[in-house]
């Protein structure tokens, strides 16, 4: 009876829709939203537990040929793009059995390679086609790591070496001489290590494949977290000395320099971020940059930015991608995201996760120095009103606006018909949505045909009369974090969300994430801001005036007033005064605050010094 109500409303509501329709199935889109839109998969590790939950991180993205090819932890396959915004998942016909974990890729001599993490010896795969996910052995079994600890492929240790067993979180590149470079490592004690290695590349065809250790693996990278505060464990950093992780090796070279790359302090919390070391030779040695962590996202609906890799669009445009932590359901439960990145004159590397989970424009050529890809849609459905149709006790539709994606909305069926309607209180331009499920009870565990994401937006100017914005009623993959850019911007005031198919057991939304623009000027610049540096030198008290109306404000900071490329966004709820946990001791900093709303962003405040 409760179905037969829930599609006798739908019908309803179809019956008053217009006829015009705004979808965005003719042009493909030009802009993204973090998470990564993809077909994140349901992991099994928690199975024998009964915790169900889609899951990605730790991406490998490389272009090969005229693609891009996403590969990260636990997925059984991977994903394939030729924008960057659009994926496709592959299935592969040859792929080790255990799966991927943190995988290393690697683009030589036409072909494309790929190893996963490991303990024990495993398999080196190679394809010359992976969009069709043809896969060979290059060689069936890698050798030991020198001086590491070994263990069999049953996990029995056969021997014991002054180095961990490995190689874990593995990182390859090669050189414009053609020599091949291995960094490895995750551990809360040891270092990143670094070797020569010979991939064999002249083979004859027939004669095995193989690889070599060249030379003998050497420490490349340490933690050092009484000097460096963002490299400190727990949320904002605030564990104190429990032991943290250094772990995802990746390298690129520019400008005749070698930058490795490492995530740091854990994938468990909001301030997950990248570091980079800059050596003059690919084993080193190497030099900390001061204006680390050079990849940060600790505020916001995303966040974290740590355990990825950086590469050149068609474009010559640099990208990070990396590892954003949610941790509802377990510890490691995780997404992608997806960052601008690049290098000053000086060598001076960045990553902009500056509005890193707004929208943001995938260019079609060569970006300007200093240009920004921010769309400058801004978010229009913070803390606003939710009507849903059905809520489960402890779980209301309040918590869809509040963009915080460990709390969520669940309906009391999943059931076709199923709706959120949104009010913007206002008619400004809406240019696109983001709906993001949650996983609440899902009981899934592998991949299935019915695994599939299906809804209808609806827009209105009134509440009674609708426009169909966006008809996925069709679609054939999984979207847990659904990005839908309209066709054309439109004036509305009401947002409605029609459900139609999930796979999970129950239907649950983190977040309803509206995005265009008010009208009107943008917020003044924040005043009175503050930043004196505390007793512990990797830290600094930072405060401002609030700014009537704002929704938020970007804390802003590095080395120079023209490179604030570190940012933390704070919500207008929350206190205007904060401790910043992730400077280097002995660095001078500078920091300025912009204040955003639904019309746009401020200048900046007062630029101040943090001293040493």
């Amino acid at each position: 009876m409760r179905q037969t109500l829930f599609l006798l409303g739908l019908l309803l509501a179809h019956a008053s829709v217009a006829a015009t329709d705004t979808t965005g199935q003719g042009d493909p889109p030009r802009t993204y939203a973090n998470p990564l839109d993809i077909d994140y998969r349901y992991n099994f590790e928690q199975m024998n537990e009964g915790i169900s939950y889609r899951t990605g991180a730790d991406p490998a993205i490389v272009r090969y040929g005229d693609a891009f090819y996403l590969f990260q932890t636990l997925a059984d396959g991977y994903w394939t793009s030729t924008d960057l915004v659009n994926w496709r998942f592959v299935k592969p016909d040859h792929w080790p059995f255990d799966s991927e974990v943190a995988p290393a890729t690697l683009v030589a001599d036409g072909k494309l390679f790929l190893m996963q993490s490991a303990f024990a010896p495993r398999p080196l795969m190679v394809s010359t086609d992976p969009a069709s996910g043809r896969w060979e052995f290059w060689t069936r079994q890698l050798p030991p790591v020198p001086g590491a600890t070994q263990y069999d492929e049953a996990g029995k240790r056969q021997s014991t070496g002054p180095l961990p067993p490995g190689p874990w979180d593995p990182g390859l590149f090669q050189d414009d001489d053609g020599k091949v470079y291995l960094y490895w490592g995750s551990s809360d004690t040891h270092p990143l290590y670094a070797a020569q290695v010979d991939f064999q590349l002249d083979s004859r065809e027939g004669e095995g494949k193989r690889l070599a250790f060249l030379t003998k693996p050497q420490a490349a990278v340490r933690m050092d977290p009484a000097n460096h505060g963002w490299e400190r464990f727990g949320p904002d950093h605030s564990m104190g000395d429990k032991p943290a992780y250094l772990e995802g090796s990746w390298m690129n070279k520019h400008g005749g320099r070698y930058y490795l790359q490492y995530g740091a302090p854990g994938t468990e919390y909001n301030v997950y971020a990248t570091g980079v070391y800059v050596g003059r030779s690919p084993l080193g040695p190497f030099e900390y940059a001061p204006y680390n962590p050079v990849g940060y996202k600790p505020g916001g609906f995303v966040t974290g930015a740590g355990h990825g890799s950086t590469f050149e669009d068609a474009y010559g445009n640099t990208w990070n991608a990396g590892t954003a932590w949610l941790g509802v359901n377990w510890t490691f439960e995780r997404r992608i995201d997806l960052f601008p990145a690049g290098w000053h004159d000086d060598g001076q590397m960045w990553i902009d996760t500056r509005f890193g989970d707004f929208p943001h424009r995938m260019p079609d050529r060569a970006l300007r120095d200093g240009e920004d890809t921010f769309t400058g849609w801004m978010l229009l459905s913070y803390r606003k009103n939710v009507v849903a149709s059905s809520a489960l006790p402890g779980h209301p539709a309040s918590t869809l606006t509040d963009e915080d994606p460990r709390s969520f909305w669940v309906a009391k069926a999943n059931e076709t018909g199923q709706t959120l309607t949104l009010d913007l209180s206002g008619t400004p331009t809406v240019r696109a949505v983001q709906v993001d499920y949650a996983d609440y009870r899902s009981g899934r565990f592998g991949d299935a045909p019915d695994l599939v994401t299906r809804f209808v937006l609806q827009g209105s100017t009134d509440g009674e009369h609708w426009t169909v914005l966006a008809d996925l009623s069709n679609e054939t993959r999984d979207r847990p974090n659904a990005y839908v850019e309209l066709r054309e911007p439109r004036r509305l005031r009401f947002i409605r969300y029609v459900h139609k198919h999930v796979g999970a057991k129950h239907l649950a939304i983190s977040d309803l994430r509206v995005f265009g623009n008010a009208d009107g000027a943008p917020p003044s610049a924040p005043k009175g801001l503050t930043a004196k540096r505390g007793h512990d030198a990797r830290e600094a008290t930072v405060a401002w005036e609030p700014v009537p109306g704002a929704v938020g404000y970007n804390v802003r900071w590095g080395l120079a007033a023209d490179r604030l490329h570190s940012s933390y966004q704070r919500f207008a709820d929350q206190p205007t005064s904060f401790t910043l946990r992730a400077l280097n001791k002995g660095v001078r900093y500078v920091v300025a605050v912009e204040a955003f709303d639904e019309r746009g962003v401020s200048g900046l405040s007062q630029i101040v010094n943090i001293i040493p």
